[in-house]
């Protein structure tokens, strides 16, 4: 089920976490690659993907982490989770 343009969700593939569409490819793999340091053509070769859908995962997780529901942590809190 596409859950966003050019990002699907199939309890199937990836055990159902958000996967670019018609690849097996999750969000969190592409962003993380990216996050330490990867270029994108060192992530389009590794895993045979285009700009384009690098692109389309990060559009996701910064759509994703702009519409959930955040919660600040309590001053004090031993409470980590928020």
């Amino acid at each position: 089920m596409e859950v966003f343009p050019g990002i699907t969700m199939n309890q199937e593939v990836c055990a159902g976490k958000p996967c670019l569409a018609d690849t097996s490819i999750d969000v969190a793999t592409v962003v993380g690659m990216l996050g330490t340091g990867k270029s994108f053509q060192e992530v389009e070769e590794m895993f045979q993907l285009s700009q384009d859908q690098i692109c389309t995962a990060l559009r996701y997780a910064s759509y994703v982490t702009d519409h959930l529901p955040l919660r600040m942590p309590i001053k004090g809190s031993s409470d980590r989770t928020g």
